[in-house]
């Protein structure tokens, strides 16, 4: 499973990065705001310091002006893939950048019909939101599955990138049912070496040292 991690905030993505923990990179709009940085000079930051796709996203409503985005977006480095929303006119823009070599990533994926339209547009990604599921009562780890058993079925080429994760119990399902890719916060792919036993042995093994009174430097 590829890890990507859903931040614009450098530090945090270069800490993870030096560890060999980022397979790539997702922002949106909202984590722009976060950053406090101009798009397209964080962007190019964050592509020239990880080597796997960078999700920049169109802001843009109407197919002319996606695309247009899209396609200085995708101008920045050559592993930006260039994110758009799961609508016609987002489909449309797919299409287009995906016929001419350029990764698309198609967000706020919320069912499998639209998945499936997504990958017959030449999607490189499509992102469905678990969490936001989840908050209105659905099951948004059985979407993942669902898209994963028609994509095998037909044999699209799209990846899974499951999106809206919220804990690391999320990230477990994901690698469980199949998805290709997970995003998340820094904090969230963290939290994966948390356990309670983990810290109680740790706990054992200190006080056992102290008391043999040894140093090993």
């Amino acid at each position: 499973m590829k890890f990507f991690l859903d931040t614009a905030e450098v530090d945090a993505i270069r800490e993870l990065n030096d560890l060999g923990m980022v397979d790539g990179v997702t922002t949106n709009p909202s984590l722009i705001l976060k950053s406090g940085r101009d798009i397209l000079e964080v962007t190019k930051e964050i592509a020239d310091m990880v080597e796997g796709p960078v999700s920049a996203e169109a802001v843009s409503m109407d197919f002319e002006s996606m695309l247009a985005e899209g396609e200085k977006l995708a101008k920045i480095a050559d592993n930006i893939a260039v994110k758009v929303p799961l609508t016609w006119a987002g489909l449309q823009t797919c299409k287009i950048l995906s016929s001419r070599g350029i990764k698309v990533n198609v967000t706020l994926c919320f069912s499998v019909n639209q998945a499936i339209l997504a990958a017959k547009a030449g999607a490189t990604f499509i992102s469905p939101f678990i969490g936001r599921l989840d908050d209105i009562n659905l099951d948004g780890l059985q979407l993942i599955e669902d898209i994963r058993t028609v994509y095998d079925n037909y044999g699209f080429e799209t990846q899974i990138l499951a999106a809206s994760v919220r804990n690391a119990n999320h990230i477990s399902e994901c690698a469980k049912i199949g998805a290709d890719v997970v995003t998340a916060p820094p904090a969230v792919i963290k939290a994966m070496a948390n356990h309670v036993l983990t810290d109680k042995g740790l706990a054992q093994f200190e006080a056992d040292w102290a008391k043999t009174g040894q140093k090993i430097v």
